[in-house]
C-alpha cells in the first residue's frame, strides 16, 4: 500500500474512532497510533535495506572491475614472461 493510501485510510479510521464512546475510543486510538508507528519503523528499515543493497551492488561492480583488470594484467605479465623465455632460449 502506498504511503498516501495508508495515511488516507488511517485518517478515515481515526475519524470513525472519534464517533465511538469515550471508554472505547482510547484503546482503539492507541492501537491506531501504534500501527502508524510500526509502519514508520518498517519503512525506515526498508529504506535502510535498500541503501545497503545499493551499496552492495556498487561494491560488487567495483570488485568485478578490479577482478577483470587483475586478469588482464596477469595475462599481460604472462605474455611478457613467455616472450622473455622465448628470447632467452634463442640466445
Amino acid at each position: 500500500m502506498r504511503d498516501q493510501d495508508f495515511d488516507q485510510k488511517l485518517g478515515e479510521l481515526l475519524s470513525q474512532i472519534e464517533s465511538l464512546p469515550e471508554d472505547q475510543r482510547a484503546a482503539i486510538e492507541e492501537m491506531a497510533e501504534e500501527t502508524r508507528s510500526r509502519r514508520a519503523r518498517v519503512q525506515g528499515a526498508v529504506r535502510g535495506l535498500q541503501e545497503s543493497l545499493d551499496h552492495l551492488r556498487l561494491s560488487v561492480k567495483y570488485l568485478v572491475f578490479d577482478l577483470e583488470a587483475t586478469r588482464r594484467e596477469n595475462a599481460y605479465l604472462r605474455r611478457m614472461l613467455d616472450e622473455d623465455r622465448t628470447q632467452e632460449g634463442s640466445d
